[in-house]
């Protein structure tokens, strides 16, 4: 999968939660909460349109970006290289820091203990 870079990441994000978007569309969404220029969200999408993560098709007088990264498949490559660089590849020893750290509420105990029932009916 193609690397994404984190500003990258925000522009695909904008497009994951609303697409077809114009770049006029995309710097609305992206630009002010980001302390960007047009021109940087610009060059974001032309990168993006690179990397073949994103797709633009000419509308009249504008282009309309889609993602071609479909975001589950980026947050799973994603997630695996998290805990491949952290905690080689085990999920228990960033669930216990994760634990330590910020402690759990009784709702995240009873969806975790739910979604590993989940998981053992589902084998």
């Amino acid at each position: 999968m193609t690397k994404i870079s984190d500003a990258e990441q925000i522009i695909m994000e904008a497009l994951w939660n609303k697409s077809p978007l114009t770049a006029h569309e995309v710097v609305a969404e992206t630009a002010e909460p980001n302390g960007w220029s047009d021109a940087t969200v610009r060059t974001l999408l032309n990168r993006l349109l690179k990397k073949e993560a994103i797709s633009a098709e000419r509308v009249n007088r504008q282009y309309l970006y889609r993602p071609l990264l479909e975001c589950n498949a980026f947050v799973k490559t994603e997630s695996q290289k998290f805990l491949g660089r952290f905690f080689d590849g085990k999920l228990a020893p960033f669930v216990s820091q994760f634990v330590g750290e910020n402690g759990l509420k009784q709702q995240d105990i009873a969806d975790l203990k739910q979604l590993l029932k989940d998981i053992e009916d589902a084998e």
